[in-house]
């Protein structure tokens, strides 16, 4: 049986210096940054996705769709079943907790077929699931239509459990992107705090797929026989984070820890995460609801490190054949999220970086660590050479989503309801 550790609060603070944030320094020819602030007063603002003239789509968890045009003139586009100022409201999709409208994803042949993909909660399937939509933009970009929900059936949360973060709507995932070397649709999906899910195959949750614009799997995916075609890695927490290398579009994921452990992981094809929450496993007994993920004493402050024994991530005692991260955030958890890599000269040393959101979850003395890192990963995946945090420009959020837009710059968006354009110098 692991030894168990708690860690008190004043010990906790003495040790964050031991806990930093990143394993290296800014490089000598890093850019210098500004920022402005391209929208402000958003409810949640979830994700975005560009045009090559500008014009970004964007969602918000509890509202919907809209998309800013190049003038910067907003125009709603799909509401939800709260939102009051969409002439286009679908009744069906709705949020809660931490569920809601998410994703957002262009179709390679935008400007011949005029689709956009979305992940959102819908209704639609008792007692709720997340669907992925696709959607045609009118001409004027001032409507949708013709949807058709080509993913019906990923997990959602219905009910409260008696877990940190335990309310209805936890760990969707929820992140949609199209890998630029396939041209397949990627969708992230998150465990819903059901400690059968991430192992499954059959359920869609805690899961990557790659799939067509149909809906339909994308060939050699490499699951295992008897799992569902679409998965192209499965046994993960809550996935929020996907990009793709440019030298190679190997998708890299970005991914919340329990506690402790954020995890960055190159993918292979059928691969396995690792994290397996079922009670009575790896030497773990009964856990509340079934669910594992935040023990041991799982609403008080303790060693990552002993925490991360009990209860890994990664378990390669149990999955030896489990992919391993190429960072743990030094086994802390500060709520990793969406991923992107950069491109580009202007960039400087940047250039061919991964760079991850952390949202920051201060919990047992941890430090908070709202911030977004740059990752040098290895060319094996396996490792990282270094890991810096950027020099933001503006105050620290609750960073939701990365992506870079067509003029080259990092757009970022905050949970406290702004989206930031940060430029390079």
């Amino acid at each position: 049986m692991n030894r168990l550790t708690l860690w008190p609060l004043c010990a906790a603070i003495a040790s964050v210096a031991s806990y930093g944030a990143s394993t290296g320094t800014a490089e000598a020819d890093a850019p210098s940054l500004s920022h402005d602030t391209v929208l402000s007063g958003l409810d949640n603002p979830w994700d975005m996705a560009f045009l090559p003239d500008g014009t970004m789509f964007f969602t918000e968890k509890c509202r919907g769709l809209s998309v800013m045009m190049p003038d910067g003139e907003v125009r709603p586009l799909l509401g939800m079943v709260r939102s009051s100022d969409f002439d286009d409201i679908h009744y069906d999709l709705f949020c809660e907790g931490q569920a809601g409208m998410m994703g957002v994803a262009i179709d390679p042949d935008f400007d011949s077929n005029r689709r956009i993909y979305v992940m959102s909660t819908s209704s639609l399937t008792p007692p709720g699931s997340n669907r992925v939509m696709r959607l045609e933009v009118s001409e004027g970009f001032d409507s949708v239509a013709n949807r058709t929900d080509i993913v019906t059936d990923i997990p959602f949360k219905p009910r409260s459990s008696a877990h940190p973060f335990g309310g209805p709507g936890a760990h969707n995932g929820g992140r949609v992107r199209f890998n630029p070397g396939d041209g397949f649709l990627y969708v992230t999906t998150g465990d819903t705090h059901n400690g059968e899910v991430p192992q499954s195959p059959t359920l869609l949750g805690g899961k990557v797929l790659r799939i067509d614009t149909d809906g339909n799997a994308a060939p050699d995916n490499g699951a295992p026989d008897g799992f569902d075609p679409r998965i192209y890695g499965y046994g993960f927490r809550n996935v929020q984070g996907i990009a793709f290398r440019p030298s190679d579009h190997r998708p890299v994921i970005a991914e919340h820890g329990p506690w402790h452990s954020d995890e960055i992981t190159a993918l292979v094809p059928g691969g396995n995460g690792g994290w397996d929450p079922r009670p009575n496993m790896a030497g773990r007994g009964d856990c509340p609801d079934n669910y594992c993920g935040y023990e041991p004493n799982q609403m008080e402050g303790m060693d990552p490190e002993a925490r991360a024994a009990w209860m890994p991530m990664t378990d390669l005692e149990t999955y030896p054949d489990a992919m391993p991260p190429a960072w743990d955030n030094n086994m802390l958890s500060q709520g990793m999220s969406s991923a992107v890599f950069l491109e580009g000269d202007q960039w400087g040393d940047w250039n061919g970086r991964l760079l991850v959101g952390l949202m920051g979850i201060g919990f047992g003395g941890t430090p908070v660590g709202q911030r977004i890192d740059v990752i040098d990963l290895a060319e094996d995946g396996l490792s990282v050479h270094d890991v810096s945090e950027m020099p933001l420009p503006m105050g620290s959020g609750r960073f939701r989503s990365l992506v870079q837009g067509p003029d080259g710059n990092l757009y970022a968006a905050i949970d406290e309801g702004d989206i930031y354009r940060i430029v390079p110098d």
